[in-house]
């Protein structure tokens, strides 16, 4: 098979993303958002085309999906040390080019209707087109620093969508906050890239995850609390693939990113930027696991399953519809990287990695749905807050439906494709690492209870006085929905443990009886607590949140996470490191050009008579400098 008109699918939108910006001002807002759902579709219609022709057409071998690479030279550092630029076609980067295809022609659809009438329409689908790109590239990245590459294009696609309302000072600095928290995570990743790079001698995945690369890798020793160079380099990179999937510490940006608008909340919540670092872990998997017997994989599980746990946590006491699903994306992210984390070749080979990239399919379905009917909900009523809403399901029922759709989903619902994906992780968790099974266990009841908290709260509950009667939104808007709809049901049934696999993994996954049962019995709990106190106006919610006291304060503020990065930055850094570094600037180093150009000054102060402009002055002093020549002549000699 030939797969290289693959180099069209993030070539499409570049284009488009050029054709716009070059012409912002003067294309009609409907054909702008044609031109970017057309060459969204077109991106689409590859990527079916391919995914179909790959996993149902492609031959294999011994048993494997071949592993496809079309690239050419770009720059040579040394002999061996080079950096190509092409397309990787293997089952993880084909499911992604499915995922993100799939979400950004829906936020592309969806826009028209929720962002017609704004004033910077074509710049917005300009910057759209330029998200997809950047984030299609990513994916088919055929090594580090290609990846690289496209890692900082995200970053900063997802700064000019979160500042899209840049007159706006919270959107402003939100975009600020996303940009340089991702900033530091992400010089550990290019450490990270350097280190392999400089100890392996490439940046080829191919070289890396292959036999050799990792024969290479385990030469080295221990050299820092039981980690080798390639040891620390992965877990330097894992920082890169934390601070973009927004893991705890480094998720403080993410709630701030609802400023932008809620179609690209979908689209970095459920199909872009904060999965790139699961997408990261995943595409370095062999070398995650086998090098220093897997303690990189040991810290990625504990920080996905503490980020997890934090944020479900935190979604409890939420009021902002989009903020609640903001946690809930760090929460689903975490079960993602803590599956990967747990997936060593211990007689459960490969359950964790599988189901991490099942769970990222099916989480960007549902997870894309609810941003968008979120959306779909203050469109029609102007408000994120959910005291703001309720009873919308008498006027909204398509937005209501499929919502509910979705939380059921996420809520791992039996029939619904989030209940195949987390009843994987729950396995994987449950034979290779008990203490973060009972966390994922009890994160799942708290994902049902938070979000039937939100759809009852929304849809349900009192029935609020509105200034305007709400009312359905456009086809543009609904349509997207329906579809999405479908796809947070169908996934489920989808052969994943036949697709996505790691190499040398013959596991077959299955449906564990007693493993649903429990998963199943413990989210139906959730929902039926959160229909218990939101389904109907009560004071239980109230009494609750008393009863917790201080805790549900903590809660409520984020565990003052913010608050501490904002003292540590102001009194300790700003106060103590760079205040000395300010010090030193001025004093050292502009006091010594401060007094090099005074001594100048005096100097020329000084003798500045000479030219006093004054004949009588000059023949004075060349007849005085012809007198002291002569002297010192005469005594010399």
């Amino acid at each position: 098979m030939n797969f290289s008109y693959t180099f069209l699918v993030p070539l499409i939108p570049f284009a488009v993303f050029i054709f716009l910006g070059f012409f912002y001002n003067r294309i009609k807002e409907n054909i702008s958002g044609w031109i970017g759902v057309a060459g969204l579709t077109s991106v689409a219609v590859l990527s079916y085309y391919t995914a179909i022709q790959y996993f149902y057409h492609t031959p294999k071998l011994d048993g494997k999906f071949q592993t496809f690479v079309y690239s050419v030279n770009w720059m040579n550092f040394t002999d061996t040390l080079k950096v190509d630029m092409g397309v990787l076609i293997d089952p993880i980067s084909v499911m992604m080019l499915v995922v993100v295809s799939t979400i950004s022609l829906m936020v592309h659809i969806y826009s028209m209707g929720y962002m017609h009438g704004d004033r910077g329409f074509t710049k917005f689908y300009a910057f759209l087109s330029l998200f997809t790109f950047s984030m299609m590239g990513l994916v088919l990245a055929t090594n580090l620093f290609q990846i690289y590459i496209f890692w900082e294009l995200v970053g900063v696609s997802s700064f000019l969508l979160i500042g899209y309302y840049y007159e706006k000072p919270s959107a402003v600095a939100a975009a600020k906050k996303a940009f340089i928290v991702t900033r530091f995570a992400d010089f550990g990743f290019l450490v990270g890239i350097l280190l392999v790079g400089y100890y392996l001698g490439s940046f080829d995945f191919q070289y890396l995850n292959g036999p050799e690369g990792i024969a290479a890798a385990q030469k080295f020793g221990s050299i820092f609390m039981g980690f080798s160079v390639i040891g620390l380099a992965l877990v330097l990179m894992f920082m890169g693939g934390a601070g973009k999937s927004a893991m705890f510490p480094l998720h403080i940006w993410l709630p701030d990113a609802m400023e932008g608008p809620t179609p690209v909340s979908a689209l970095i919540h459920a199909a872009t930027m904060v999965v790139a670092g699961v997408y990261l872990v995943a595409r370095m998997f062999p070398m995650f696991n086998f090098v220093d017997h897997g303690s990189a994989l040991h810290i990625v599980a504990w920080v996905g399953a503490i980020s997890t746990l934090i944020a479900a946590i935190i979604a409890l006491t939420q009021f902002d519809i989009k903020r609640v699903l903001a946690f809930s994306t760090m929460s689903q992210i975490g079960y993602m990287m803590l599956a990967l984390g747990v997936s060593g070749y211990d007689g459960h080979e490969g359950v964790g990695y599988m189901a991490s990239m099942w769970h990222l399919f099916t989480h960007a379905m549902f997870k894309g749905l609810l941003f968008l009917g979120a959306g779909s909900v203050i469109h029609a009523v102007h408000s994120n807050l959910m005291q703001d809403m309720g009873g919308l399901h008498k006027y909204m029922k398509i937005t209501s439906i499929t919502f509910l759709i979705a939380a059921l989903s996420i809520a791992g619902f039996p029939g619904f494709s989030g209940f195949f994906s987390k009843d994987e992780i729950l396995i994987a968790t449950f034979h290779h690492n008990r203490p973060i099974f009972y966390i994922t266990l009890f994160v799942a009841g708290l994902t049902a209870f938070y979000m039937f908290r939100l759809y009852f709260s929304i849809f349900w509950n009192k029935k609020t006085h509105y200034h305007h009667t709400p009312h359905e939104s456009p086809l543009t808007m609904t349509i997207p929905l329906v579809f999405l709809a479908i796809m947070s049901i169908v996934p489920g049934y989808f052969p994943f443990t036949e697709w996505v696999t790691p190499d040398k993994v013959g596991f077959h996954g299955h449906i564990d009886p007693m493993m649903a049962s429990i998963a199943t019995t413990v989210g139906v709990l959730g929902i039926g607590l959160a229909y218990f106190f939101y389904f109907k106006p009560t004071d239980y919610p109230a009494k609750i949140s008393a009863a917790f006291g201080t805790f549900y304060v903590w809660t409520k503020n984020k565990f003052y996470i913010d608050e501490l990065y904002l003292f540590v930055t102001r009194n300790i850094i700003f106060k103590y490191i760079s205040g000395s570094f300010a010090w030193f600037d001025k004093k050292v180093v502009d006091g010594t050009m401060n007094l090099i150009g005074n001594s100048t000054v005096v100097g020329s102060e000084a003798i500045k008579g000479v030219q006093s402009g004054k004949v009588q002055d000059y023949a004075f002093a060349f007849v005085g400098g012809v007198i002291i020549l002569v002297i010192v002549v005469i005594y010399m000699l």
